[in-house]
Parts: structure tokens; C-alpha cells; sequence
């Protein structure tokens, strides 16, 4: 399942998939990965990228 909801956080925050991969220390790949939805990232990944773009796990990682 894509998930277009870090795509857009990210695209908010005006950062690539490159930018975002060096903030949280992965590469650009493994960003696109998880954005297409071909990976599913660890918690403590999850966290970092929430971080980096200062939103919530619930608001990114959370299928309602």
C-alpha cells in the first residue's frame, strides 16, 4: 500500500526523497521504497522520519 501520506509530509517540508534519506541516515532508495509501499520501515525508522518532518507516527504510519 503506497503511502502517500509521508510523500506528501515530505513534499510539505519541501525536502526530496534525498534529503529526507540523509536526515534520517538511509539511503534515497529505501525512502522510495517505503513511499511506494515495497517496504515496511522499522519503528525506530518510522520514528526518525516523524522527526525529521516534525509530524506523528498516527499521522503517517497509522492506516484508519
Amino acid at each position: 500500500m503506497k503511502n502517500l501520506r509521508l510523500k506528501a509530509a515530505r513534499a510539505g517540508k519541501d525536502m526530496s526523497q534525498e534529503d529526507l534519506a540523509k536526515a534520517v541516515g538511509v539511503s534515497r532508495q529505501t525512502i522510495n521504497a517505503i513511499e511506494k509501499g515495497d517496504y515496511n520501515p522499522t519503528v525506530n525508522l518510522c520514528i526518525a522520519i516523524c522527526r525529521a518532518l516534525d509530524v506523528t507516527l498516527n499521522d503517517l504510519f497509522w492506516n484508519e
